[in-house]
């Protein structure tokens, strides 16, 4: 049994802390707006930039690496929800999406 929870996209409060944790290729195309990005593979040796005593809400394409981040993450005395559904989730919601590529953002 996980240690972590698992919300959905509704239950994201505004400004919170979202840490997606998709490919590079991924967040170029777009990501949830402001969100900030620590790559699953570079989570490792990246997590101390997130502060343990602020609740993450870890986001990838449907949930699954998130799933594991934010179990990672709670193991590390980290707080760290999972989103349901992740970014094909945010996006079906009608939540702002970003991209890096000057392009209309897109979810893949």
């Amino acid at each position: 049994m996980s240690d972590f929870e698992t919300v959905s996209v509704d239950q994201v409060p505004a400004g919170a802390l979202i840490v997606d944790v998709r490919e590079d290729y991924e967040w170029i195309e777009g990501h949830a707006a402001g969100a900030i990005h620590i790559p699953l593979g570079d989570l490792p040796v990246r997590y101390e930039e997130l502060d343990p005593d602020t609740d993450a809400y870890i986001i990838c394409r449907t949930g699954g690496r998130s799933g594991q981040a934010a179990d990672w993450l709670v193991s590390q005395g980290y707080s760290a929800l999972n989103i349901a559904g992740g970014s094909g989730a945010w996006l079906e919601a009608g939540y702002k999406l970003e991209s890096e590529n000057g392009q209309e953002p897109n979810v893949r």
